[in-house]
């Protein structure tokens, strides 16, 4: 079964964060912005989207992400730790209540050891940060694609975790 079209994720975060009153900021480098491009396709996306940075080299991963010198060091610009600093920075540096990051390779070439296809994406908000690594198949324009649909459906699944009271 494929993944909702990324309007449709889309519309469902803005919804949820429109309804529980938060806010959300992106760091993106696989994905170039597209994340952002798609929160903000909606009328009414400024009360819900704070603003992103499309951070795709290393060093602006630390200048304006604050990614710490020996998290890209130690794991480089594709791992779980730089998409959970990403998102963090995002979050803080941009005063939202979620940050939500993707990194990752979209080829045609692998990046050092990290194949084609690897993606990490993370969420952090006011509950336990969420990061996964996907290992997606397809050429660059798919592989970005789902990227831009899985770190949606994360944002959402997130809220929604965090924002439940029984």
């Amino acid at each position: 079964m494929s993944p909702p079209p990324v309007g449709d994720l889309a519309g469902r975060c803005h919804d949820l964060l429109g309804r529980v009153g938060a806010t959300v900021a992106t760091a993106e480098s696989l994905t170039g912005g597209l994340v952002a491009a798609a929160l903000t396709s909606r009328a009414g996306s400024s009360k819900v989207f704070r603003g992103g940075v499309v951070a795709y080299s290393v060093d602006l991963k630390a200048a304006l992400l604050g990614v710490p010198d020996e998290v890209l060091e130690r794991h480089g610009p594709v791992h779980p730790a730089t998409a959970q600093a990403m998102a963090v920075g995002a979050r803080d540096r941009l005063g939202a209540d979620y940050g939500l990051a993707t990194t990752g390779v979209a080829g045609p070439e692998a990046h050092g050891e990290q194949p084609v296809g690897t993606v990490d994406v993370c969420c952090v908000g006011p509950g336990a940060p969420v990061v996964r690594r996907y290992q997606l198949s397809g050429d660059r324009d798919t592989i970005r694609g789902s990227a831009v649909a899985a770190a949606l459906e994360m944002l959402a699944d997130t809220v929604v975790r965090d924002n439940a009271r029984s």
